[in-house]
């Protein structure tokens, strides 16, 4: 069955040229998962015609991303399979009560990580006549749970030949981050006033803890 590997860009455009509409509604259970939060992340999904029968199985490994990121990352699959293949009428079912909320607009998206997600996301049903989301319990995901460990599993347990060393360990960098070191400054308070020692300032709009000597 065909499975989706990785390309440039981690989530590729849809063909703009996708092949002729198909009649009938196509169905899909995605789900991905992540150990650790941040930690080695996957996704995978199962897609149905209209009678039941597998279309695709799709199942590939994120690198080090969040659990919510990969559940993401599952959709966003099964949305490019859909265009790419010409089916214009999608229902998919999900495990993440987060994802399929945000996406009904039950829930706001307020993390700025999954934004960019929920919006690549709605770009691409805006492209299909009819979509359908709603929400499953895991034990109602198992197909799809099963893929996405699969990819984990792939990601985690990378082979080597033998005699040569064996590959460096995932690094956890998802999202750039700014480091910060912790400042502590001396001075007094009168009359509600922080008065720091001669030489020391503040950036606007920090917040201070006072701590007694």
């Amino acid at each position: 069955m065909p499975s989706r590997q990785n390309s440039a860009g981690l989530f590729p455009a849809a063909d703009p040229n996708p092949s002729a509409p198909k009649s009938g509604w196509i169905s899909a259970h995605c789900d991905g998962g992540a150990r650790g939060n941040p930690g080695p992340a996957g996704f995978g999904a199962v897609i149905n015609d209209a009678n039941g029968m597998v279309l695709a199985e799709l199942s590939e490994f994120l690198g080090i991303r969040t659990n919510n990121f990969a559940e993401y990352a599952g959709l966003l699959a099964v949305l490019d399979y859909a265009l790419q293949h010409g089916h214009p009428s999608v229902r998919v079912v999900s495990d993440s009560e987060l994802m399929v909320k945000q996406i009904q607009g039950k829930y706001k998206v307020s993390s700025p990580d999954l934004r960019p997600l929920w919006q690549q996301a709605k770009e691409r049903i805006a492209k299909l006549d009819v979509f359908e989301i709603s929400h499953a319990l895991r034990h109602k995901n198992k197909d799809a749970d099963r893929l996405a460990n699969q990819a984990m599993d792939r990601g985690t347990k990378r082979p080597h030949a033998p005699g040569e060393p064996a590959p460096p360990p995932l690094k956890a960098t998802p999202y750039p981050t700014r480091a910060t070191t912790p400042t502590m400054l001396r001075g007094f308070t009168r009359d509600g006033v922080v008065h720091l020692v001669v030489g020391a300032s503040l950036p606007d709009g920090i917040f201070v803890k006072i701590l007694p000597e």
